[in-house]
């Protein structure tokens, strides 16, 4: 027919007849080409972080709390809190009061010079505290803003010796000489110097990172004293026993997104005797040694009890029924991001099976510290979302200290000054040029 068409044996309609057939038939393979390849490309994966359960129920018109400080006492589950304000506050790029090291100069006193970029009172707006302290509310007022909210967590102070024992028997003095837990347990006052460094680590631990004595002689008096202080300060106290009441109780007091709450477990130890179980520390107790260390520890008993009913009392406004709805979801969200985001099973592991040397926790003493592993294969978001979940206290500061001191860090580690990483008791402490008369110690 082109044959024809070029030597003009056809006329001029059967011309344009043919031409029309001809674009017809091409438009008709073009358009069953591109019917055909949209059958087989498959949707852009969206990330879990991005779906509409990530918000969780509604807050109502309430404005996200961005002024935050956080008590951060020892062995009570905050290291896992800490993660999540660190989240929080890397995905909306706020300003740390970070550490010039890893504490706030634990355990002295906090002074607002240790914060890292200081300048003078409320010079800089910082917009979230949390790193270990020895809480010095005058100092800490410097640091943060006026409508600063104040929340810390407390815990039952027999699990609470349990776990510090476990982490300080090489630190604190009076745990060093005992044998095991129940043998400190019978006669405290046998171990204990309140003279020797470290020592605060074996008695009214939680008194003392509120800032009080953790020495003086237990009243009634004094105890209601202490509580008066921590309830005019502290906005919110959550309990260990109930983290997950305790998060969404957190939830709406800051006016957060569910996933901003949403957590894995950090800093855990393992429970299970592993082939060094011989060097781990006996901490089988009595019933008759849990009571002798309540009164050991008497002035925590006494908050644990005062703010363990308080934080029931919270629970009663907030209706029982709908906090067992939003404990469910919380936790069908993590057993969805945890099926996403981690191997095993979302187990944690020990950090010798952690292939990424960057998220593998800080071990220290002779308890072993528990971490995870990413799943392979994420997409970028997903990946970096799953990351912030599971890094650990230490290489998170780290990044974050690394994006708030851009400068010091574009000098090669060899070349930044001689500060000397001591570990102390599951964290660590950039061990500072002392000051004259002061020392610090890690927690």
């Amino acid at each position: 027919m082109l044959r024809w068409l070029v030597c003009g044996r056809l006329g001029p309609v059967w011309m344009w007849k043919a031409l029309l057939l001809f674009l017809a038939i091409a438009f008709a393979g073009q358009l069953l080409g591109v019917i055909f390849n949209k059958s087989n490309v498959q949707p852009a994966a969206r990330s879990i972080f991005s779906s509409p359960d990530a918000q969780g129920p509604s807050l109502g018109s309430c404005r996200p709390h961005t002024h935050i400080m956080f008590l951060k006492t020892h062995k009570t589950a905050s290291s896992t809190v800490l993660n999540m304000l660190y989240r929080f506050g890397d995905e909306h790029s706020l300003r740390f009061a970070l550490p010039l090291g890893y504490q706030l100069g634990y355990p002295l006193p906090f002074n607002a010079h240790r914060v890292k970029g200081y300048r003078g009172p409320r010079a800089i707006e910082f917009h979230i505290m949390g790193n270990h302290m020895r809480f010095n509310k005058l100092e800490v007022e410097k640091v943060m803003p006026a409508d600063t909210f104040y929340f810390s967590i407390i815990r039952d102070p027999v699990a609470l010796a349990e776990s510090s024992f476990a982490y300080y028997k090489e630190v604190a003095p009076a745990f060093r000489k005992a044998k095991g837990l129940g043998e400190f347990a019978d006669d405290p006052k046998k171990f204990y110097d309140p003279r020797l460094r470290n020592n605060h680590y074996a008695r009214n631990l939680l008194w003392f990172d509120f800032g009080l004595d953790n020495n003086a002689n237990f009243s009634l008096a004094l105890a209601r004293l202490g509580e008066d202080m921590i309830r005019r300060t502290f906005k919110l106290i959550l309990v260990s026993e109930y983290f997950d009441q305790s998060m969404i109780l957190l939830r709406h007091a800051l006016c957060w997104p569910l996933d901003s709450v949403v957590f894995f477990s950090l800093n855990a130890r393992q429970q299970k005797p592993s082939s060094a179980a011989k060097m781990l520390p006996n901490l089988s107790l009595t019933p008759e040694q849990r009571e002798k260390l309540r009164q050991w520890n008497a002035f925590d008993w006494y908050l644990y009890k005062t703010f363990n009913k308080t934080f029931w009392e919270e629970i009663d406004k907030f209706g029982h029924a709908q906090m067992e709805k939003e404990v469910r979801l919380l936790r069908m969200r993590r057993e969805d991001l945890a099926r996403v985001c981690l191997r095993d099973g979302g187990k944690p592991v020990e950090a010798h099976r952690i292939r990424d040397k960057n998220i593998r926790p800080f071990q220290s003493g002779l308890v072993k510290i528990l971490g995870y592993e990413l799943q392979p294969g994420l997409d970028n978001t997903t990946r970096m979302s799953c990351l912030r979940m599971i890094r650990p206290e230490i290489q998170y500061k780290d990044v974050l200290d690394s994006k708030q001191f851009p400068q010091f860090h574009a000098i090669p580690a060899q070349q930044q000054s001689q500060r000397l990483l001591v570990a102390v008791g599951g964290t660590f402490i950039k061990q500072e040029p002392p000051r004259k008369g002061r020392k610090e110690t890690g927690g």
